[in-house]
């Protein structure tokens, strides 16, 4: 067994405004990615490449899931959900593998299918229950939003979705992130659906920067972008179809037995609202907003405010 206090790879379970409780999976170092998303909550990518590299250990992710699995009463998914993007670890699909040879959970994997075009990246796809597809923008919006690596191509990516879409066995999510003033308009609205028609997914979500981006100058869509924004997708694609996520997670939290390390755990990769982080600590410290405050202290986290809101966030280690 592993020692969840422990655990490299694996965090949660959290809950997911899209599958529930989720058991996270963070198989890539800190903002290694093919994006450097202005509204990432992680901040700018550091290593942005398109080269895959066996960035994880799978027998050690496998016993870390195991660990946690055994002490849960309810988890929805395992969810690849990292610090960049999950698909440049060339071990994704022997974990995965793994996983569902000693696990009877479904797998979900959130990407920005920027590698899709890749054989193997592609087939390795095929082994998850669900995945889940980043559209926020074509051409020079796509380049704007999402800063990918100069080596790749929307065009590319684009048909590599749609032939993904048509032989994969599971469900297909997209989202697409609105940021106001940016890819709002209705023109640009009409060629991501446009996109999204082609790959025909289950789920289409509708997100906005709720947490603090890479970038101080991205906002959230105002409501009557947003408004607008969910009448022209649903209109084309079906209200049964389309969701809004404008909302944070419920704080429906099932710590382990160190409630501590469980919130460090989190913040790693997920932004923590001061209130949810108080709610889980306050079942088992006389003083959650000292030990907060402790934490600050010791240079673990960062106590960030963004739209009126306060976030525990993961200190990240500068040069000096």
């Amino acid at each position: 067994m592993v020692d969840m206090g422990q655990t490299k790879y694996v965090f949660g379970p959290v809950p997911s405004r899209r599958l529930g409780m989720s058991l996270g999976i963070n198989n890539v170092p800190y903002k290694t990615c093919t994006y450097s998303c202005v509204y990432c909550q992680l901040g700018r990518t550091t290593n942005l490449i398109v080269e895959r590299k066996p960035y994880s250990v799978p027998e050690r992710v496998v016993d870390e899931i195991g660990s946690i699995v055994d002490t849960q009463a309810r988890i929805d998914y395992i969810t690849f959900v990292p610090d960049g993007e999950p698909t440049l670890d060339k071990n994704l699909g022997l974990t995965a593998a793994m996983i569902r040879d000693r696990m009877d959970l479904p797998l979900a994997l959130l990407t920005n299918g920027s590698l899709i075009w890749m054989g193997d990246v592609c087939e390795e796809l095929k082994l998850f229950d669900v995945v889940s597809l980043k559209i926020d923008g074509l051409n020079g919006m796509w380049r704007r939003i999402n800063r990918p690596h100069p080596k790749l191509s929307i065009d590319l990516i684009v048909d590599a979705m749609v032939d993904f879409s048509k032989t994969y066995p599971g469900k297909i999510l997209t989202e697409t992130m609105l940021i106001h003033n940016l890819n709002t308009t209705s023109n640009v609205l009409s060629e991501i659906i446009s996109i999204i028609e082609r790959i025909d997914p289950y789920r289409v979500y509708i997100s906005v920067p709720i947490r603090p981006p890479a970038e101080r100058w991205v906002k959230p869509p105002t409501e009557e972008e947003l408004l607008i924004a969910y009448k022209i997708f649903a209109d084309k694609l079906g209200e049964n179809r389309v969701e809004v996520l404008s909302t944070p997670e419920p704080p429906e939290f099932h710590p382990p037995e160190d409630p501590v390390e469980y919130i460090l755990s989190i913040v790693a990769v997920h932004p923590l609202r001061m209130e949810y982080a108080i709610d889980i600590l306050q079942r088992y410290v006389d003083e959650p907003q000292k030990l907060i405050e402790d934490l600050v202290k010791a240079g673990k986290i960062r106590l960030v405010e963004y739209q009126n809101t306060v976030f525990l966030v993961r200190r990240i280690p500068r040069k000096q």
